[in-house]
Protein backbone atom coordinates (compact mmCIF):
# COMPACT_ATOMS: atom_id res chain seq x y z
CA UNK A 1 0.00 0.00 0.00
CA UNK A 2 1.61 3.40 -1.33
CA UNK A 3 1.77 5.59 1.39
CA UNK A 4 2.16 9.18 -0.92
CA UNK A 5 -0.78 11.23 -1.41
CA UNK A 6 0.17 12.89 -4.38
CA UNK A 7 -1.85 10.69 -6.87
CA UNK A 8 -5.33 11.60 -5.34
CA UNK A 9 -7.04 14.25 -6.95
CA UNK A 10 -9.44 16.69 -4.19
CA UNK A 11 -11.99 19.35 -4.35
CA UNK A 12 -11.63 22.74 -3.05
CA UNK A 13 -14.01 24.27 -1.35
CA UNK A 14 -15.17 26.50 -4.27
CA UNK A 15 -15.54 23.19 -6.27
CA UNK A 16 -12.28 23.00 -8.53
CA UNK A 17 -10.51 19.73 -8.74
CA UNK A 18 -7.02 19.84 -7.79
CA UNK A 19 -4.21 17.19 -7.87
CA UNK A 20 -2.54 16.61 -4.18
CA UNK A 21 0.85 16.69 -6.78
CA UNK A 22 0.77 20.20 -7.01
CA UNK A 23 1.57 20.31 -3.21
CA UNK A 24 4.92 18.02 -3.84
CA UNK A 25 7.92 20.28 -2.14
CA UNK A 26 5.73 21.46 0.64
CA UNK A 27 4.62 19.95 3.93
CA UNK A 28 1.16 19.32 4.61
CA UNK A 29 -1.05 19.05 7.65
CA UNK A 30 -4.41 17.86 6.82
CA UNK A 31 -6.99 17.81 9.11
CA UNK A 32 -10.84 16.93 8.96
CA UNK A 33 -12.30 19.95 10.39
CA UNK A 34 -15.78 20.75 12.12
CA UNK A 35 -17.52 24.29 12.81
CA UNK A 36 -19.29 22.31 16.01
CA UNK A 37 -17.05 20.49 17.97
CA UNK A 38 -15.45 20.49 21.46
CA UNK A 39 -12.28 20.82 19.04
CA UNK A 40 -12.86 23.40 17.08
CA UNK A 41 -11.11 26.04 18.39
CA UNK A 42 -8.16 24.08 17.13
CA UNK A 43 -8.70 26.52 14.32
CA UNK A 44 -6.99 29.16 15.95
CA UNK A 45 -3.91 27.01 16.39
CA UNK A 46 -4.01 25.76 12.86
CA UNK A 47 -4.23 29.08 11.56
CA UNK A 48 -1.11 30.01 13.86
CA UNK A 49 0.81 27.27 12.37
CA UNK A 50 0.14 28.23 8.79
CA UNK A 51 0.52 31.88 9.50
CA UNK A 52 3.84 30.86 11.56
CA UNK A 53 5.28 28.22 8.92
CA UNK A 54 4.07 28.94 4.86
CA UNK A 55 6.76 30.86 4.33
CA UNK A 56 8.83 27.56 5.01
CA UNK A 57 6.71 25.85 3.11
CA UNK A 58 3.64 24.04 5.32
CA UNK A 59 0.32 24.15 3.80
CA UNK A 60 -2.53 23.42 6.68
CA UNK A 61 -5.27 21.51 4.53
CA UNK A 62 -8.47 21.52 6.28
CA UNK A 63 -11.00 18.83 4.90
CA UNK A 64 -14.89 19.72 6.88
CA UNK A 65 -16.88 16.33 7.83
CA UNK A 66 -19.67 16.04 9.22
CA UNK A 67 -19.05 11.88 10.09
CA UNK A 68 -18.82 12.24 13.96
CA UNK A 69 -21.77 13.74 15.72
CA UNK A 70 -23.27 15.76 13.02
CA UNK A 71 -20.56 18.84 13.33
CA UNK A 72 -20.66 20.08 10.47
CA UNK A 73 -24.04 20.57 8.88
CA UNK A 74 -23.24 23.35 6.98
CA UNK A 75 -23.06 24.37 3.20
CA UNK A 76 -19.39 25.02 2.11
CA UNK A 77 -20.41 28.95 2.27
CA UNK A 78 -21.26 28.98 5.54
CA UNK A 79 -18.10 26.71 6.45
CA UNK A 80 -16.30 29.12 4.97
CA UNK A 81 -17.86 32.29 6.50
CA UNK A 82 -18.15 30.29 9.70
CA UNK A 83 -13.87 29.78 9.65
CA UNK A 84 -13.04 33.61 8.38
CA UNK A 85 -15.40 35.24 10.83
CA UNK A 86 -14.55 33.50 14.03
CA UNK A 87 -11.14 32.25 13.29
CA UNK A 88 -9.37 34.01 10.47
CA UNK A 89 -8.36 31.06 8.76
CA UNK A 90 -6.40 32.13 5.75
CA UNK A 91 -5.17 28.01 5.19
CA UNK A 92 -7.47 25.82 2.65
CA UNK A 93 -10.22 24.50 3.14
CA UNK A 94 -11.65 21.82 0.67
CA UNK A 95 -15.13 20.14 -0.24
CA UNK A 96 -16.80 18.32 2.60
CA UNK A 97 -15.45 14.65 2.80
CA UNK A 98 -16.15 11.16 4.10
CA UNK A 99 -13.56 10.15 6.33
CA UNK A 100 -14.74 7.03 7.52
CA UNK A 101 -17.26 4.09 6.23
CA UNK A 102 -18.04 2.98 2.76
CA UNK A 103 -18.35 6.51 1.41
CA UNK A 104 -15.10 7.03 2.63
CA UNK A 105 -12.87 9.82 0.33
CA UNK A 106 -9.95 7.97 -1.38
CA UNK A 107 -7.87 10.57 0.41
CA UNK A 108 -8.60 9.13 3.73
CA UNK A 109 -8.45 5.62 2.70
CA UNK A 110 -4.73 6.51 1.91
CA UNK A 111 -4.62 8.45 5.13
CA UNK A 112 -5.82 6.12 7.43
CA UNK A 113 -4.08 2.80 6.02
CA UNK A 114 -0.28 4.37 5.29
CA UNK A 115 1.08 4.81 8.67
CA UNK A 116 0.14 3.24 12.35
CA UNK A 117 -2.40 3.29 13.82
CA UNK A 118 -4.34 2.32 10.62
CA UNK A 119 -7.74 2.36 11.01
CA UNK A 120 -10.60 4.87 10.36
CA UNK A 121 -10.62 8.42 11.61
CA UNK A 122 -11.72 8.52 15.50
CA UNK A 123 -12.98 12.27 15.57
CA UNK A 124 -13.11 15.92 14.39
CA UNK A 125 -9.58 17.20 14.21
CA UNK A 126 -7.65 14.37 13.45
CA UNK A 127 -4.35 15.06 12.24
CA UNK A 128 -1.89 13.93 9.12
CA UNK A 129 1.55 15.21 8.44
CA UNK A 130 2.76 14.73 4.98
CA UNK A 131 6.14 14.71 3.78
CA UNK A 132 7.78 17.28 1.03
CA UNK A 133 7.48 14.25 -1.37
CA UNK A 134 4.13 13.15 -0.49
CA UNK A 135 4.13 10.28 2.01
CA UNK A 136 2.16 10.15 5.48
CA UNK A 137 4.89 10.17 8.12
CA UNK A 138 2.80 11.04 10.83
CA UNK A 139 -1.14 10.75 12.08
CA UNK A 140 -2.10 12.77 15.55
CA UNK A 141 -5.81 12.18 17.70
CA UNK A 142 -7.57 14.96 17.71
CA UNK A 143 -6.48 15.45 21.31
CA UNK A 144 -2.93 16.74 20.27
CA UNK A 145 -3.13 20.57 19.53
CA UNK A 146 -1.99 22.69 17.16
CA UNK A 147 0.50 24.18 19.71
CA UNK A 148 1.06 20.48 21.04
CA UNK A 149 5.38 20.55 20.95
CA UNK A 150 5.35 16.55 19.82
CA UNK A 151 3.70 18.30 16.40
CA UNK A 152 5.57 21.48 16.06
CA UNK A 153 8.72 19.46 16.27
CA UNK A 154 7.55 17.11 13.55
CA UNK A 155 6.40 20.10 11.62
CA UNK A 156 9.23 21.09 11.44
CA UNK A 157 11.66 18.19 11.30
CA UNK A 158 10.01 17.35 8.25
CA UNK A 159 10.33 21.20 6.96
CA UNK A 160 14.22 21.11 7.54
CA UNK A 161 14.71 18.15 4.87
Amino acid sequence: MSKSITDIVVKTIDGQEKSLSEYTGQVLLIVNVASYCGYTPQYKGLEQLHQKYASQGLRVLGFPCNDFGAQEPGSNEEIVQFCTLNYGVNFELFDKVRAKGTEKHPLYARLTSAIEPTGDVGWNFEKFLVSKTGDVVARYKSSVSPESPELIAAIEQELAY
